[in-house]
């Protein structure tokens, strides 16, 4: 397994004590596509950025194991977690206008990413960054490489957070909501560049979303969480067989064209949900 977590929690100080955003959260993580969805605040991002150490300085992580491909993260030192941190997982963030520094082209920034984990010349990282860009499906990588960030479109700036994150040929990529930003037309085209590239790479994803129907057709598994834990995993897709409640209460408010409702139901929340 490349990502194993026992018992994970996160905790953040505030004036009524601590308060605990996840709790209790265990999984592992192989060569495959892992889907974790649930609401805004459910603990999705922090169990993911757990993995890198990527937390607010105020947060406190504990675990009984939690562990990147044999790596302890916790015991890790900061120079442990560089050695792991794009070079061996990328992050892909939800959107690229707040990712990409506006001052540097696209082309510069996927040429530095390249060249500083594998230590070659400028000119070898420019021809670097030109092949990324054609391997993300950028019809003309030579235009899109001189582009500053406001130039390009949301699917475009997208594609090039994903060739950055592709440079140092990683055995793991995060994908926190990348799609999130984009119209539905552009997200089947990134989710499917997504899915041929992690399947031609070899690569475990651990994709993010509160979309549902999105993770159940994309991934291989899907974990569900609730109030920072996991109330329920299972196969993608046996997604619209899912027993617990909460899952069953998210799958019941989409909308479908195929059996239209005067109301969509407003879901019921039991408190031994949080138990």
């Amino acid at each position: 397994m490349l990502v194993e977590i026992e018992n994970l929690s996160v905790a953040f100080p505030t004036q009524q004590g601590e308060s605990l955003a996840v709790r209790g959260v265990s999984l592992t993580l192989g060569a495959e596509k892992l889907g974790i969805v649930g609401e805004s605040g459910s603990g999705k991002s922090l169990t993911a950025r757990s993995v890198l150490k990527l937390l607010p300085r105020n947060a406190r992580l504990a675990a009984d194991k939690l562990a990147f491909d044999g790596i302890d993260v916790l015991k890790a030192d900061e120079s442990a977690m560089r050695a792991i941190r794009g070079k061996r997982a990328g992050l892909i963030l939800q959107d690229p206008k707040y990712s990409l520094n506006p001052v540097m082209t696209a082309g510069e920034q996927i040429a530095e990413a390249w060249q500083v984990h594998h230590r070659a010349s400028r000119r070898a990282a420019r021809e670097a960054a030109l092949d990324l860009l054609a391997q993300v499906r950028i019809n003309d990588p030579a235009r899109v490489a001189g582009a500053y960030p406001h130039e390009l479109s949301g699917g475009m700036g997208q594609r090039v957070m994903i060739a950055m994150m592709l440079a140092p040929n990683p055995e793991m990529l995060i994908a926190d909501e990348p799609t999130s930003a984009l119209d539905a037309t552009v997200q089947a085209e990134i989710l499917r560049l997504m899915e041929d590239l992690v399947s031609r790479r070899g690569m475990a994803l651990m994709l993010i979303s509160h979309d549902l129907p999105l993770v159940s057709h994309f991934c291989d598994r899907v974990v569900v969480m609730y109030a920072g834990r996991i109330v329920e995993e299972l196969a993608a897709g046996e997604l619209a067989r899912a027993t617990h409640p909460y899952t069953r209460g998210l799958l019941e408010c989409l909308p479908a064209l195929s059996h239209p409702k005067r109301r969509l139901p407003v879901m019921q929340r039991d408190p031994a949900w949080l138990k």
